[in-house]
């Protein structure tokens, strides 16, 4: 980037910095955009394969999840980041249909290519596709079916939907079953709107079984056992103490000495210390409490205090799980010992250790607050155990939403095929240039259904003229059926999804889209040149002399 000024260059960018600028500026963000969407496009659908990622440290990802997949990727390129964001967006609102927002954007930055190539000014193209996003939810939302979240059996085809095509497909309607039934047990009802917080369903993953034995309880499951073999193995009625504090000695602040010169002395600082700890232990006890719960540690001595009144105490209890331990019990996180009240313990029916496997946990039900409920997750290996993790995730999402919105549209493609139907009867319309950017819209949508037929290995283009005629007598939730290749009726099928998932790909695919076509220049800068050894001065940072 120079220019002349009486024969002399002027450098405006330090040297070494890069710039394209222009049509290639463009052509490249959308070339990285598009090799992103078409990474993930063959996970799409019931019969889209899985990614192996394998990061620099060896450990290894095997997932179906578009999200996941974008995230464990080491993306560089500016414009291909964009679409990473998109599916982060889409798995941050919905959770589900990550896959399908990544590819969406791919496909209309496509198809905006060809239009560039006829000289349609970028900024054209994104007023029509901002235009046609908009019609689109419109749309969309004369195609959705109302839900309650007393439909349990439209609940269990949204979860299914979800875990399709996911590697826990073949245990579908464990899972499905278990994120209803979760999901259900979590909902928050006020003015008569519903709200569901998945953070108040605690997924354990424990390595072992088979995914089919995964189990779901109406309380709190936490990763720890007991600390002392003499404590009691369950309690029931319990009263439940919850600490942020470690009951052990602090180590003073300052660095103190004390000198012990008999052997006296030093029977009376431990016994001093000892006294301490019991003390520590008589204020735990008397304030009733017959469970405890420890974010830091438990010294040894005071380990046997706590067992000899027949105390539960269980350590290192991780900062989520005392949140979601004090919403289930009901009882006040304690920073200090210093005072006790009888309303800062929580209750619970029953506290007891069990095995799973072979490691122990500690389970707390018939909890006084019933909105929390776990789930264990079983598995024969590792990997298994992520993927069937990330399954549920987006199945409990969905089923989330769906209570939350009360809307449903169909799946299989069908919605995509109506849209793009509708939309190019919108472009028809509209007058002025406007008009082509909605129509290669509508055609981008195509690439759903498309995907759908071509990782189920059947012919696109017959599929999508079999879908198009039956849309266009008026069926309109007429979708693939991949497994017998045949077009049918989705909603028959008890193939559906939530509303939003829909809208909100369509809107996060349409922004970062036009977001990367209305670039046209690419300034990048160059790092600084790495620092000689031992920093400035080439010589332990250019001063001698040893340094302890």
């Amino acid at each position: 980037m120079a220019g002349q000024l009486a024969g002399q260059p002027i450098l405006i960018l330090r040297e070494g910095s890069q710039r394209t600028k222009g049509r290639e500026a463009q052509n490249n963000n959308i070339m990285a955009a598009k090799a992103v969407a078409a990474a993930v496009r063959t996970t799409l659908g019931p019969k889209g394969m899985d990614k192996m990622l394998v990061d620099s440290l060896g450990d290894i990802v095997i997932t179906n999840d578009g999200a996941t997949i974008l995230k464990e990727m080491d993306i560089e390129h500016p414009a291909a980041k964009m679409i990473v964001e998109v599916a982060k967006t889409q798995d941050d609102e919905v959770g589900d249909g990550t896959t399908t927002a990544a590819v969406l954007a791919g496909e209309f930055l496509k198809n905006a290519e060809d239009l560039l190539e006829q000289n349609v000014h970028p900024t054209v193209i994104a007023n029509g596709y901002r235009l046609a996003s908009v019609k689109a939810k419109e749309i969309l939302k004369t195609l959705a079916t109302s839900v309650t979240a007393d439909d349990r059996d439209v609940l269990l085809k949204i979860a299914a939907t979800a875990i399709t095509g996911k590697g826990a497909e073949a245990s579908k309607d464990t899972f499905a079953n278990l994120a209803v039934d979760a999901v259900l047990a979590v909902v928050n009802t006020e003015n008569g709107k519903h709200t569901v917080d998945v953070e108040d369903i605690k997924v354990e993953k424990k390595v072992g079984g088979s995914v089919e034995d995964s189990d779901l309880i109406e309380g709190m499951v936490i990763d720890k056992e007991r600390v002392h073999t003499n404590m009691p193995k369950k309690v029931k009625d319990a009263k439940i103490l919850l600490l942020n504090e470690a009951l052990e000695i602090k180590k003073t602040e300052v660095d103190a000495e004390i000198q012990i010169k008999t052997p006296d002395q030093l029977q009376s600082f431990l016994d001093q210390e000892e006294q301490m700890l019991h003390d520590m232990v008589n204020k735990v006890i008397d304030s009733g409490a017959n469970v405890v719960f420890v974010q830091k540690g438990i010294d040894d001595i005071a380990q046997h205090y706590l067992a000899k009144a027949g105390v539960y105490a269980a350590r290192r209890v991780k900062k989520s799980d005392m949140e979601k331990l004090s919403r289930a019990t009901g009882a006040k996180i304690l920073t200090s010992l210093k005072e006790i009240g009888e309303s800062d313990l929580g209750k619970a029916g029953l506290v007891e250790e069990k095995k799973i496997g072979d490691e122990a946990m500690t389970y707390v039900t018939e909890c006084h607050n019933p909105r929390s409920v776990s789930i264990i997750l079983r598995g024969g290996t590792e990997h298994v155990v992520d993927e069937a993790e990330r399954a549920l995730h987006d199945a409990l999402r969905v089923v989330g939403v769906a209570i939350e919105d009360e809307k449903l549209v169909a799946g299989g493609g069908s919605p995509e095929i109506e849209l793009a139907l509708r939309l190019r009867e919108y472009s028809a319309t509209l007058s002025g240039r406007e008009q082509l950017a909605v129509s290669k819209f509508a055609e981008a949508l195509e690439v759903i259904p498309r995907s759908l037929a071509e990782n189920a290995g059947l012919d696109p283009i017959n599929m999508i003229a079999e879908m198009r005629s039956q849309h266009e007598k008026g069926k309109k939730t007429a979708g693939l059926n991949v497994f017998t290749g045949k077009v049918v009726d989705m909603l028959k099928e008890g193939v559906v999804e939530p509303l939003r998932v829909k809208t909100q790909a369509i809107t996060s695919a349409t922004e970062a889209a036009t977001m990367i076509l209305r670039i046209d220049d690419v300034l990048s800068s160059k790092a600084s040149p790495p620092m000689p050894p031992g920093g400035p001065g080439g010589m332990g940072g250019g001063m001698g002399g040893d340094f302890d």
